[in-house]
C-alpha cells in the first residue's frame, strides 16, 4: 500500500530524531566540565594578580569545547591545528604580559590553556580519564601557595636529592633488572632483591616524614608499626639505620623496630585464618602470647622514648640511608643462597627443618604452606604448630642479623631481648595449648 507525503515526512523526521539522539553528549559534557573547573580556578587566580591575564573561566571553557569539537569533526589533524593556534595565542599573550610587567607571573596559565584544549579532545575518546586529569590539574593549580611554601621552606636539599634517588631507583633501575633466578643454586632474583631495597628506602622515608611531622619520640614508633605490615625485617633495618645516624632517637627507633613485630603477628594470624581456620585455632595461644610480648616490649620503649628529653629535634637531613639499604640487600642475598644450598643438599628433611629454612626469609610463606596442608587434609592442625613456630623463630634470627648490621651494637642489644621474648612467649603459648605426648 503506497504511503502519502505525510507518512514519508514522518519517517524522515523519525530517522533524524534517532540520529540526533544517537549522538553521545557525554564527551561534550565532560569537556564542558573540565573547562569550567580549570577556568574557575584561573578566574579566581586572575583576580589576585596586579596584571590579570586574559584567560579566565570563559576562555578555558571555550578552549576545552574547541578541543572536543575539533577532534569530533577532523580527528587528530584538526585538533593539532587548534592546539597549535591556541599555543600561538597563549605565547603572544605571555610575551605581551612580560613586556608590560617584567616581574609578572610565569607561564602556568598559558600552559594550562593548551592542556585544556587537549583534555577536551581526550574527553571524546575517554571522558572518565579526561575528567580525572582535569580535576588533578585544577587541584595542582589551586595548591600553588602551599606547594611553593613546601618546596621553598619545608623540603630540604638533601630530601629533594633523596626523592630523586628513590624515583630513579623505582622508575629507571627496577624495570631494567632481570626478573629471573640467577646466581648460586638459582637463589638470587635481582628484581625481587631490588624491590626489598626499595621497601627499605621507602620505610626509611616514611619514618623520616613521621619524625618531621610528629617528632622522633612519637613518629618512629608509629612508622615502625605501620612499616611492619609491609616487612618487619625491612622495618628493623630502616629503624637501625635511623638509630645509627642519630643516637639520640635510639629508644624511639627500638620501639618502632619491636612494634613492627606486632604487625608480623597480625599478618600471620590473617594469612593462617584465610587458609585454614583449624590451624588458626591451634595457633591461637602462640599468636596471642607473641603479640602481647611484642606490644608490651614496644610500649615500654615507646614510654621510655616519650619520657626521655631530646637535646635537639632531628634535623631535616637525609630521608634514608643508601648504605643501610645496600647492607640489607647483601645480607638478604647471603640468607637466600644459604637457604637454597641447604634445600639442595639435604632436601625436605621434615616439615620443621623446611619451615625453619623458609622462615629465614619470610615466615608468612612457611605458615601458608603448612596451613594449606592442613586445609587439604594432609596434616593435622596440631602438627602444624611446631613447624610454624620454627619458621617464626628462624625469622627472628634474621631480624637479629639485620638489627646488628644496620643499627650497630647498641641498637641490636636493645632489639634482641624483644625478639627473643616474642619467640619465647610464642613457644610458651604452644606448650600451654598442645597436649603432652
Amino acid at each position: 500500500m503506497p504511503r502519502g507525503p505525510g507518512s514519508r515526512l514522518i519517517a524522515v523526521g523519525q530517522r533524524e530524531a534517532r540520529r540526533i539522539s544517537s549522538i553521545d553528549l557525554l564527551p561534550l559534557a565532560a569537556a564542558l566540565g573540565v573547562g569550567l573547573l580549570i577556568g574557575a580556578e584561573r578566574e579566581r587566580r586572575k583576580r589576585e594578580k596586579p596584571a590579570p591575564s586574559s584567560a579566565g573561566i570563559r576562555t578555558f571553557t571555550v578552549a576545552s569545547l574547541a578541543g572536543a569539537v575539533s577532534f569530533m569533526l577532523g580527528g587528530a589533524m584538526l585538533l593539532a591545528v587548534v592546539a597549535a593556534a591556541t599555543a600561538a595565542f597563549a605565547a603572544m599573550q605571555a610575551w605581551k604580559s612580560r613586556l608590560d610587567h617584567p616581574e609578572g607571573p610565569g607561564l602556568t596559565t598559558e600552559v594550562a590553556l593548551v592542556l585544556t584544549v587537549l583534555l577536551g579532545a581526550l574527553a571524546v575518546r575517554d571522558p572518565t580519564v579526561a575528567a580525572a586529569v582535569g580535576v588533578t590539574v585544577a587541584i595542582l593549580l589551586a595548591a600553588r601557595t602551599p606547594l611553593h611554601r613546601f618546596v621553598d621552606s619545608v623540603l630540604s636539599e638533601d630530601e629533594l636529592r633523596d626523592a630523586l634517588i628513590f624515583a630513579g631507583a623505582t622508575l629507571v633501575v627496577l624495570p631494567l633488572l632481570p626478573d629471573r633466578a640467577m646466581g648460586p643454586f638459582g637463589a638470587l632474583n635481582p628484581h625481587s632483591i631490588w624491590v626489598v631495597v626499595l621497601l627499605v628506602l621507602g620505610i626509611g622515608a616514611a619514618g623520616h616524614v613521621a619524625v618531621r611531622a610528629l617528632g622522633a619520640r612519637f613518629g618512629l614508633p608509629i612508622a615502625g608499626l605501620a612499616a611492619g605490615f609491609v616487612s618487619s625485617v625491612a622495618a628493623i633495618g630502616a629503624m637501625g639505620a635511623r638509630a645509627l645516624k642519630d643516637p639520640s632517637v635510639l629508644s624511639a627507633a627500638v620501639a618502632g623496630a619491636v612494634l613492627s613485630s606486632v604487625a608480623t603477628i597480625v599478618q600471620l594470624a590473617a594469612v593462617i585464618g584465610a587458609t585454614s581456620v583449624p590451624t588458626l585455632r591451634a595457633m591461637s595461644g602462640p599468636l596471642i602470647g607473641a603479640g602481647l610480648a611484642a606490644v608490651a616490649y614496644g610500649a615500654a620503649f615507646t614510654l621510655r622514648a616519650v619520657r626521655q628529653p631530646l637535646d635537639h629535634e632531628p634535623a631535616a637531613g637525609q630521608a634514608f640511608s643508601l648504605s643501610a639499604a645496600a647492607a640489607f640487600a647483601a645480607t638478604l642475598s647471603v640468607i637466600l643462597v644459604a637457604s637454597a644450598a641447604l634445600h639442595a643438599w639435604y632436601g625436605q628433611a621434615g616439615s620443621i627443618a623446611g619451615a625453619a629454612v623458609a622462615g629465614l626469609v619470610d615466615t608468612h610463606a612457611a605458615a601458608i604452606s603448612l596451613a594449606s596442608l592442613v586445609a587439604s587434609g594432609h596434616m593435622r592442625a596440631q602438627d602444624a604448630v611446631i613447624p610454624i613456630l620454627a619458621g617464626l623463630t628462624s625469622n627472628g634470627l634474621t631480624k637479629l642479623v639485620f638489627a646488628s648490621t644496620t643499627g650497630g651494637r647498641a641498637f641490636a642489644l636493645r632489639v634482641a631481648p624483644g625478639v627473643v621474648l616474642v619467640a619465647i612467649c610464642a613457644w610458651a603459648g604452644a606448650l600451654a595449648i598442645l597436649p603432652w605426648r
